[in-house]
């Protein structure tokens, strides 16, 4: 985001999600340079979000494949009364594959 504006609506763990949520086989690399930050980054934020129960990850063959768990609360006090699978819904728009949807 070198480029990009200085702050952005959403934070990086949300970012991550979103990337996840659009491409639950998606390499942690291209994450990273979709996110515009380290691949080490992406790795501490998808220990996070599994460590908070908004991920699942298994094995494919050599990849992961990630599970997004939409019914996960929103984490902060002044959203926590809505689901996570809103703010993908309304981000990834419902034309779009459901998220969270394990496509392996």
């Amino acid at each position: 985001m070198a480029n990009g504006p200085g702050w952005t609506f959403l934070s990086n763990h949300a970012h991550v999600l979103l990337c996840i949520a659009k491409e639950p086989e998606v390499r942690l690399r291209e994450v990273a340079h979709r996110v515009g930050i380290t691949e080490r980054a992406v790795q501490r934020i998808v220990a996070d979000l599994e460590e908070g129960g908004y991920l699942s990850r298994s094995r494919e063959g050599r990849r992961n494949c990630y599970e997004v768990h939409l019914d996960r609360p929103m984490r902060h006090s002044v959203e926590s009364h809505r689901e996570v699978g809103v703010l993908l819904n309304l981000i990834l728009r419902p034309d779009q594959p459901d998220p969270g949807e394990p496509e392996c």
